[in-house]
């Protein structure tokens, strides 16, 4: 019966970080709440760079959870992968600015951004 319990419970376990493994990223823009208000991806994370609380983030995700950083130019980002990494984040990633991630998604420009022409 232990045995039985054993692997259970490996199985489990394989099936978490599996799970963890295949889940979809977890986009945060860290510019200002004006730039994001002016321009932003619809669905993603507004979390201000002077904002970012990691006690916070580390209740909402996994510490291994993939998340992909923006900002303008990925200034921002670069900085706030140091702080989440700094506290204990393993899968950060600075993907540049908006634009970069809008291309890399393939993402069309925003209707709040079209609106403010």
């Amino acid at each position: 019966m232990k045995l039985m319990h054993l692997k259970l419970l490996a199985l489990l376990t394989f099936m978490f970080a599996m799970s963890s493994a295949w889940a979809d990223p977890v986009w945060i823009d860290v510019r200002t709440v004006e730039e994001f208000t002016a321009d932003h991806i619809e669905g993603d994370a507004n979390i201000p760079l002077a904002e970012i609380d990691t006690a916070k983030l580390a209740t909402q995700y996994d510490k291994n959870a993939e998340i992909m950083l923006y900002c303008r130019s990925g200034n921002r980002a670069g900085q706030a992968k140091e702080i989440l990494e700094a506290a204990g984040f393993t899968n950060v990633v600075n993907a540049g600015g908006i634009s970069d991630v809008r291309s890399l998604r393939e993402l069309a420009e925003s209707n709040s951004s079209a609106a403010q022409q």
